[in-house]
């Protein structure tokens, strides 16, 4: 694939909505494909960005700023890149949308009482513990796209039958 070829997907939902659970399943069937793969997971790379996170406004427009550029100098160089990130604002997924002409956003929908059942982290437990203020969906707004390019329901299909909608919504769209 050249350069003009890659593109980018964002995958977007609340925390626990199965976001990572489909990018593990979609990253495989991309590269069956034949295409050069990055997920750019939010807690790695927030790691490495902001090693003690606060989950501060100001921390996270800097995060999402990164993230975004991130992504978009992979995606000039070939890359195709998966976006594997809450991004509660819709203005952060804006941001990447408007610097990689080729994107893709994916509304992974959950009821919030399902994503704190699946909660493997802990985050909604801090969240109600007051241990932190600032979980999406819970304590601050999560802004759901508006116009994804697709939505799941992660609550009734399994994570390979959305990785699959996901392959064959990019098949149409970039790569017939």
């Amino acid at each position: 694939m050249n350069r003009s070829e890659s593109f980018a997907i964002w995958i977007t939902g609340l925390p626990a909505s199965g976001k990572s659970t489909i990018v593990s399943a979609l990253q495989p069937q991309l590269e069956v494909l034949g295409l050069t793969v990055e997920v750019l997971e939010s807690d790695e790379v927030r790691r490495i960005i902001t090693p003690i996170p606060t989950y501060s406004e100001a921390e996270r427009d800097l995060f999402y700023r990164a993230l975004a550029f991130a992504g978009q100098r992979l995606v000039a160089h070939g890359v195709t890149v998966l976006f594997d990130a809450t991004a509660s604002r819709r203005i952060y997924r804006d941001l990447a949308k408007s610097a990689i002409p080729r994107f893709i956003e994916v509304a992974v929908e959950c009821p919030l009482a399902t994503c704190m059942e699946r909660d493997k982290k802990g985050t909604y437990r801090k969240g109600q513990l007051g241990e932190s203020l600032t979980v999406p969906g819970l304590q601050s707004p999560y802004e759901a796209p508006l116009n994804p390019d697709l939505r799941i329901d992660s609550a009734t299909i399994s994570s390979d039958d959305a990785a699959s909608r996901i392959r064959d919504l990019v098949k149409r769209k970039f790569l017939s």
